[in-house]
């Protein structure tokens, strides 16, 4: 005790912000310990991620040269995400995240590792990618939604926002780093460089797992393990309209629009006539203006359907421009500002489901984010591969503005006819769940 008769703050306790108003500062949630851990762990491990993402498109076209083909490898490596992904929110609902994200990021070093040995010795086989990339996909279906999910339980309630949005300037600033490296390293060491310090970089996320203090977490409570879960889950978002039209508008983006890892490579090789220096620059140009988006997304204090609506229009007018510029000093700017669009639709979308969703609910919404976003791509993938190769790789491009419009079209609708007052999200859908359950076997 002081000798005012206060009792000192253990020191070997980390200090989580008390109750009441947050500061409204750009980087408020990295008051929080844990939560700066954790974005210290994926600053490193994220620029290696986006390495392995270039590399695996250049070392595909090196094999086959072929978009189609191209297309087809990131359907297979999203394929489990849409057919796994709502069981794999479902796992995190009932699982310690921390845990299981350290068992998810071990297993994708391990495939990176793989897939850098197979390269360096010259083994790798087309066949063999596809392999990989169904394993890493997976591994995904279950890391997107705890990864996602481990956020709110670091941060609270209260800084979600800008803890979502600092994590996607964090992903895109690795956006920005980690495709321009991987053009150095792909001219002077080579593809399987790329994959090798892929899996190296994972160390650090284990790292900062094991030194997070699970005391200082706010864990959502587990979802009891009952027949029937997936469909419950299926059935609060179809009743609840600020979860289902934000998901709906990603099911749109995410199927055409977000199909750059199939669209630039193309895109850079044969309408820009340049290698994979150039797709670098292209891939770490869209990162620069996605940094700029989470900056401004994060000092916002609202999100929401509204905000939502403007950044899908923002991003359909941004690809457009992407896909007419004739040369690449313009595209290279045309991406900047498609990446700030790509990432405040993102980030908005994604705080708006963490807010709204039930926290006993919060894994599998999340879960069905990642499914409508990533688990797109094997739909997607080969239509804008199939796309490009037949009528250029502009016009692969540009199919996803129309699904922009598309989904800006369908959230105009959906504001006109939703109260003012749930245009922004700001509090949980709460589930009084025996009453839900007794409403809907009543129904049927």
């Amino acid at each position: 005790m002081t000798a005012r008769g206060r009792q000192r703050p253990d020191p070997s306790v980390q200090q989580e912000p008390g109750p009441g108003p947050r500061p409204k500062r750009l980087f408020a949630a990295l008051a929080v310990p844990n939560f700066r851990l954790y974005l210290a762990g994926q600053a490193i491990s994220l620029p290696g991620t986006w390495m392995q993402i270039v590399a695996q498109s250049w070392l595909v076209l090196q094999l086959t040269r072929s978009g189609a083909l191209l297309g087809l490898v990131a359907a297979a490596q999203f394929l489990p995400v849409l057919l796994l992904g709502a069981y794999g929110g479902l796992v995190a609902d009932r699982t310690d995240k921390r845990r299981l994200l350290m068992g998810t990021q071990a297993a994708l070093g391990l495939l990176a590792l793989t897939l850098g040995l197979l390269t360096i010795t010259h083994l790798v086989r087309l066949w063999m990618v596809f392999v990989l990339a169904l394993a890493l996909g997976t591994v995904n279906s279950v890391d997107q939604p705890a990864r996602q999910t481990f956020v709110p339980e670091m941060v609270g309630r209260d800084w979600v926002q800008n803890a979502v949005s600092l994590n996607s300037i964090l992903t895109n600033g690795a956006r920005a780093v980690g495709p321009a490296v991987a053009g150095v390293v792909i001219a002077t060491a080579g593809l399987g460089a790329c994959f090798l310090a892929n899996a190296a970089s994972f160390g650090a996320v284990l790292f900062a797992l094991a030194r997070i203090r699970a005391r200082s977490l706010h864990p959502a409570p587990a979802a009891e393990r009952r027949p029937g879960q997936l469909t419950d889950g299926l059935r609060y978002v179809r009743g609840t309209p600020e979860l289902l039209v934000p998901l709906l508008m990603m099911a749109l983006v995410g199927t055409f629009a977000y199909e750059f890892q199939v669209a630039l490579p193309l895109l850079a090789r044969f309408s820009l006539h340049g290698g994979a220096s150039t797709y670098g620059f292209m891939t770490a140009a869209m990162g620069g203006g996605a940094v700029c988006g989470g900056l401004v997304v994060a000092g916002l204090n609202r999100t929401g359907l509204l905000p939502l609506t403007v950044a899908v229009a923002g991003f359909a007018a941004a690809i457009f421009g992407a896909a007419v510029v004739p040369s690449l000093p313009w595209e290279l700017a045309a991406l900047t500002v498609t990446g700030f669009f790509s990432t405040g639709f993102m980030a908005s979308g994604n705080t708006t489901l963490q807010l709204t969703a039930d926290p006993q609910f919060r894994g599998r919404v999340m879960a069905l984010w990642s499914v409508t976003f990533t688990g797109s791509t094997p739909i997607g993938g080969p239509i804008v591969g199939a796309i490009a190769d037949g009528l250029g790789p502009r016009f692969g491009l540009g199919i996803g503005v129309l699904a922009c419009v598309a989904a800006t079209i369908l959230g105009v609708v959906a504001l006109c006819r939703m109260p003012p007052a749930d245009r922004y999200a700001g509090r949980p859908r709460e589930l009084d769940w025996p009453t839900y359950q007794q409403a809907h076997d009543s129904r049927a």
